[in-house]
């Protein structure tokens, strides 16, 4: 089995296995693609809650 892929928010680096620190490492990705965009996948997800959130669905 292949290490995961991971994305540093500190470097804007995307990287294979858990290179940087849990502070600022978001993953894990299945590939370098999903890594890279880590940021839009989790800009998009906080968009969703907040529509949901807005909408009152408890």
């Amino acid at each position: 089995m292949s290490e995961k892929w991971y994305y540093d928010t500190k470097t804007g680096q995307v990287t294979q296995g858990k290179e940087s620190g849990w502070d600022s490492r978001m993953g894990p990705y299945d590939t370098q693609e999903e890594a890279a965009a880590a940021l839009e996948t989790a800009k998009k997800r906080n968009e969703q809650a907040d529509a949901y959130d807005a909408d009152g669905d408890d």
